[in-house]
């Protein structure tokens, strides 16, 4: 008869020999690294044209607050940025003296607008609803 330790030791030998010959598992491959997000390049900045730009919209402003200040319509709030636009200009900050300028300009024309909506006028009775 075999003895039961030799039968052990050859079941034994024999499960770690189907156990190296099985296929190691697969392992996905990793992904690519990403490519780097593009940079983004500023176009060169023309001093010069942003200059003549801010000089022409303050141009436009003056006449602006100009009219609307014949009309009697002038908005303080339009003077001031006319007044910081001149100081940006002279200061050569032309994006803040265009953007004060623009402002001028568009508040200058409400008040010129304003000229035409009716006065308000209280209930014909003199009672508030």
């Amino acid at each position: 008869m075999l003895d039961p330790l030799r039968i052990c030791v050859a079941a034994l030998a024999v499960a770690m020999l189907a156990g190296c010959a099985a296929e190691p598992p697969k392992v996905a491959p990793a992904p690519p690294p990403e490519p780097p997000p593009p940079v983004a390049v500023k176009p060169p900045v023309d001093e010069q044209a942003r200059a003549e730009e801010a000089k022409a919209m303050l141009a436009q402003a003056e006449t602006d607050v100009q009219r609307a200040r014949a009309k009697r319509a002038l908005w303080l709030k339009a003077w001031e940025d006319l007044v910081v636009a001149r100081e940006a200009v002279a200061a050569k900050d032309h994006r803040r003296a265009a953007s004060h300028a623009r402002s001028a300009s568009e508040l200058a024309r409400l008040g010129l607008e304003q000229l035409t909506y009716p006065a308000v006028s209280m209930n014909p009775g003199g009672s508030r609803s």
